[in-house]
């Protein structure tokens, strides 16, 4: 599904001189290269703040906190999407609230959203799932509507924009009160192990945020509020700060690998391919098709012929064990739960060759053909 060791030898001499750098000064813990990559993030993002943490999840609890969500409130968070969004609103005993997505771009609904508002809502995430932007203009206004706090989730979608209806554009995670990411080695910007980061405007939110993931301090011993301990190591915050320079580049060719792919299925009857938005880019963290019937037996003969391929996600949250308290049932979110049957994410990233596109189609066409 990625290539990272291929990834690695284009910016090998980069990286290599980067760890030695780090391990020749021994400051493996808030290193100069963490607030380095926090700086060039920032720029590249368009936000005045950004905070980095240990990993993605934590982003997302730590923004929770910073926002000051409290037991009891209700957080809105689409059924379709990875545990991660939905486990730090239970673990800060708020209630999940779920709302079904779009069945063309697999975002959030902004419809539902409005409609699952009660008196109790103190937030909605928003996840930009698969490479794309939510409709955030619809969303932030309903946010500001009912006076409700937005976290972007752009794990899967730093690097892409959304462009509002004045002709603006904005970078993913730059719209929300924060937004959160996840620098997960698969991701379009990957590390070579576990980090994260949060993105805000807000000068206050940012002192608050930094400071919950550092303990709950601004001086070291003097702890003014509960925190945490999640930080990005020096390590990858160095590897990071290589990497962040050739996002450009490494989104532009997953870009040219989703076009192959859309030439090669455009015409089939069985394969839905991936829906773009008019107002977002695409950064195609995954190449995600659906297939009315027969999504597992084409999983099946991709498998044989040695191809990998991935269900994202064969559960909606609503319907996993760990959050059936919250009084749903099948059915609740059939959009969700339809996609779950019926989504195959197929091999996307940035050193596919073009054998290896030519092979992956020509399969997924051999499969179609004996339908």
């Amino acid at each position: 599904m990625v290539d990272l060791v291929s990834q690695y030898r284009d910016i090998e001499k980069e990286v290599d001189q980067a760890i030695k750098e780090v391990i020749e000064s021994a400051a493996f813990i808030n290193g100069p290269d963490v607030s380095d990559f926090a700086n060039a993030l920032k720029t590249y993002i368009g936000t005045k703040n950004v905070i980095t943490c240990a990993n993605g999840t934590d982003a997302l609890q730590i923004a929770m906190m910073g926002l000051g969500f409290e037991p009891g409130d209700e957080i809105i968070v689409p059924a379709f999407t990875y545990v991660a969004t939905v486990e730090v609103i239970a673990l800060l005993k708020l209630i999940p609230v779920f709302v079904d997505v779009d069945p063309h771009t697999f975002n959030i609904d902004p419809q539902k959203v409005e409609d699952a508002i009660t008196s109790r809502t103190r937030g909605i995430v928003v996840v930009h799932l698969f490479g794309q932007c939510a409709e955030m203009e619809s969303l932030m206004g309903i946010a500001r509507k009912h006076k409700i706090r937005v976290i972007e989730d752009n794990a899967q979608s730093l690097g892409a924009e959304y462009t509002f209806s004045d002709g603006s554009s904005v970078k993913s995670g730059a719209m929300g009160d924060v937004g959160t990411t996840s620098f997960f080695p698969s991701k379009n910007l990957g590390c070579y192990g576990d980090g994260g980061a949060m993105f805000t405007n807000n000068e206050e939110l940012a002192v608050r945020l930094k400071m919950i993931s550092n303990h709950g301090q601004k001086r070291k011993y003097f702890h003014d509020i509960v925190g945490v301990n999640s930080r990005l190591d020096t390590l990858q915050a160095a590897v990071l700060k290589v990497k962040l320079k050739h996002l450009d580049e490494y989104c532009a060719k997953r870009q040219e690998v989703a076009t192959t792919y859309d030439h090669a299925f455009r015409n089939s009857s069985l394969i839905r391919i991936p829906e773009r938005t008019q107002n977002s880019s695409h950064v195609f963290h995954q190449y995600t098709i659906k297939i009315a019937n027969g999504r597992d037996e084409l999983k099946q003969f991709l498998s044989e012929k040695n191809i990998p391929s991935m269900i994202y996600y064969p559960l909606p949250q609503h319907l996993q064990g760990a959050y059936t308290g919250y009084g749903y049932t099948a059915g609740s979110f059939p959009v969700s739960e339809e996609l779950c049957d019926q989504v195959l994410s197929i091999p996307v990233h940035t050193h596919m060759m073009q054998d290896q596109l030519d092979y992956i189609c020509e399969s997924v066409i051999e499969w179609e053909k004996k339908q």
